[in-house]
C-alpha cells in the first residue's frame, strides 16, 4: 500500500519530514553504514522511518518478533543518533 516516490520527490520529502537534503543524505550513507553490519537493524529504521510501519508491521514484514525489532529500533536509534551528531536533523 506505499506509494512510488520518484527522486525527484526526495526534497519534498525531506522538507515533509523536517529534514533537509543534507541531513536525508547523511541518513542514508549512515543506514548503508549500519546495513554492512546488520542489514535487519538498517531494515527496521527504513520500514520505520521511511514507510511509517508499527513495531507489529515491521515485524510481521521482516518475520521476526516485536520484540526483537523493538531492540533493533532502540539498539538503530541510538547508533544513528551517535554517527550523524553535529548533523542538523531537527
Amino acid at each position: 500500500g506505499a506509494a512510488h516516490v520518484g527522486l525527484d520527490e526526495v526534497p519534498e520529502l525531506a522538507i515533509e519530514s523536517g529534514l533537509d537534503t543534507d541531513a536525508l543524505l547523511a541518513l542514508d550513507s549512515a543506514l548503508d553504514e549500519l546495513a554492512t553490519f546488520d542489514a535487519r537493524k538498517a531494515d527496521v529504521v527504513k520500514l520505520r522511518f521511511f514507510a511509517g510501519l508499527e513495531i507489529s508491521e515491521v515485524a510481521e514484514a521482516l518475520g521476526v518478533s516485536v520484540t526483537t525489532v523493538k531492540s533493533d529500533w532502540t539498539f538503530s536509534r541510538a547508533w544513528l543518533k551517535t554517527r550523524l551528531d553535529g548533523a542538523e536533523l531537527t
